[in-house]
């Protein structure tokens, strides 16, 4: 088994390609050891000194350092944990530990209508931008009083120094420009 690695533009987040699926759909991030027990892999990535976030995506797994260590040091032991994961057949997700979607708040009328077109966008041209770079950005939610939509950023986006410039520069003007009563756009916690 051959696995990739990627730099992202965050310097504490690397991105593994098993070169195989890892969720095939959705996303899951870990930002504890308490919330990597839905995970074997997560459990032992996190195991490891040094990590401070696991998150995967549809065929990718991005590891967040933390400053105890860097890359040279981290890089082989998260390799060799994703490498027995996948070679031991083990389940990626324990039963119960589903991928992640947006928020599902329901929403009626016009507004429903408004957040069914901010999803499609997240969906066909952001989310997979930002999955090239081992993040990903899921719908929080939308305020129509003020025209504000709330989003999460994971994986790599989380922390990242160019988040702020990728959701003001790229997310919202992108949102603005096909949505009209998207004012602006924020960083959920």
């Amino acid at each position: 088994m051959f696995i990739q690695t990627e730099a992202t533009p965050n310097p504490d987040v690397l991105k593994f390609l098993p070169g195989r699926d890892v969720l095939g759909q959705g996303t899951r991030e870990f930002r504890t050891p308490a919330e990597a027990q839905a995970s074997p892999l997560a459990m032992a990535i996190f195991d490891l000194d040094g990590v401070g976030r696991v998150f995967f995506g549809p065929d990718f797994v991005t590891v967040t350092k933390t400053q105890t260590l860097d890359w040279p040091q981290l890089k082989a032991p998260v390799l060799a944990a994703i490498m027995e994961h996948f070679t031991s057949n083990a389940p990626l997700l324990f039963e119960g530990g589903e991928a992640a979607g947006h928020d599902a708040d329901v929403y009626e009328g016009e507004v429903a209508q408004i957040v069914a077109e901010i999803k499609d966008l997240l969906d066909t041209r952001i989310r997979p931008a930002v999955a090239q770079d081992g993040g990903d950005i899921l719908f929080n939610r939308f305020d129509a009083g003020t025209g504000v939509v709330w989003l999460h950023m994971r994986g790599a986006c989380a922390g990242c120094p160019s988040s702020s410039a990728t959701l003001k520069s790229g997310v919202e003007n992108m949102l603005k420009h096909y949505v009209p009563e998207v004012t602006r756009v924020e960083q959920a916690l």
